[in-house]
């Protein structure tokens, strides 16, 4: 009985390193390989999936900042006839001109970088509608005989945005010897750039 319960050491050396037990080792090392790759699939997909998600956020940034730069301008025009560096005493929607020309003049205490000016747009306009419009520029040599006042001139591109206001000035009544306010119908233009 011992003689058959006995195995040769070269049997058992045999049946150690037989190939039927190698199989299962490489089939281990297959299923490392697997799941390693596999890891790295889910992740690729993932970092798609996540870049997938960027892009479809992102897509409408540069129109949302278009049109809350445009709402801005809009605002800004309305706003602007009522702002201290541009209103009338005692009156609403009014520019008083004679403050326009000496803002003009200053005009560079309001850049706050090289790039931008205080009220962030490309151009200020100030145009005389009526009576009679005859596209004269307004310059300290002209004034008030003048139709057209561009505060801003850096560029006049872009989007324009504008609003209807009166423009007075002081003039002399020599007559009644008096001073009084000459109010004529007129426009504010803003430009804005269109956000690339």
């Amino acid at each position: 009985m011992n003689i058959k319960n006995k195995k040769s050491a070269q049997d058992l050396k045999s049946e150690i390193f037989s190939v039927s037990h190698f199989p299962k080792k490489k089939s281990g090392q297959m299923k490392i390989q697997q799941m390693a790759f596999m890891l790295i699939a889910v992740m690729i997909f993932f970092a798609l999936v996540g870049l997938l998600i960027l892009s479809v956020g992102f897509s409408g940034l540069k129109e949302k900042a278009t049109a809350l730069q445009e709402k801005n301008a809009i605002l800004l025009v309305s706003k602007l006839a009522n702002s201290p560096e541009f209103s009338c005493p005692e009156k609403t929607n009014c520019i008083d001109l004679d403050k326009i020309m000496v803002l003009k003049n200053n005009i560079n205490n309001y850049k706050t970088n090289k790039d931008k000016n205080f009220w962030g747009v490309s151009n200020i306009e100030i145009i005389k509608i009526y009576p009679e419009n005859k596209n004269i520029i307004c310059s300290n040599a002209n004034y008030p005989n003048c139709d057209s006042l561009k505060l801003i001139s850096d560029k006049q591109t872009g989007i324009t945005a504008e609003n209807f206001v009166s423009l007075c000035r002081k003039e002399y009544d020599s007559e009644n010897y008096l001073f009084y306010d000459k109010c004529e119908l007129g426009k504010v233009v803003v430009w804005y750039e269109k956000m690339q």
